[in-house]
């Protein structure tokens, strides 16, 4: 639960200095730049603190580091904090009222519970609609070949922290 609780602070606290925006923007296609730019402030913060803690373990893979860029694109500003805390906390202790909860209706005040279900298919496929590779767009799916599964295992790891 610590790790939580540090996130939430991190996600009210978060700041993004414009050298660590220019230090990534190598790491993505042109075309996806807009994506990663129009991400909230907290969700950027948390894709360049990924990149950084894979880049401080030797990884250099250009797919693997633009998903970690991009792998919460979904989210988008309608996923306000509280949805993550509910949406957090339901999982733990509720996970069948959270799927309940779920709308794919855009207009719904529930899509943002559906945000926060779907995420990384949702962000895969705006990764892919903006140019990224297909080694990319699998990373953030979740879903990469056997011979990257190690990767992926390294991206999952670093996206909690560790």
């Amino acid at each position: 639960m610590g790790h939580r609780v540090g996130q939430f602070i991190g996600h009210l606290t978060a700041r993004v200095d414009p050298g660590e925006i220019e230090r990534a923007r190598p790491l993505l296609p042109d075309t996806a730049w807009s994506l990663f730019a129009g991400m909230p402030t907290a969700d950027r913060r948390h894709a360049l603190d990924v990149a950084a803690r894979l880049a401080a373990a030797g990884q250099r893979d250009p797919d693997l580091l633009a998903a970690a860029l991009l792998h919460d694109a979904a989210k988008g500003h309608r996923m306000r904090l509280w949805h993550r805390v509910a949406g957090v906390l339901l999982e733990a202790v509720a996970p069948r009222a959270l799927v309940r909860l779920v709308s794919p209706d855009p207009g719904s005040w529930r899509y943002p519970f559906h945000l926060y279900l779907h995420h990384a298919v949702l962000s895969a496929e705006e990764a892919r609609a903006v140019g990224c590779s297909p080694r990319t767009v699998a990373f953030i799916r979740g879903s990469t070949q056997p011979v990257d599964a190690q990767l992926a295992a390294v991206l999952r790891r670093a996206d909690e922290g560790r």
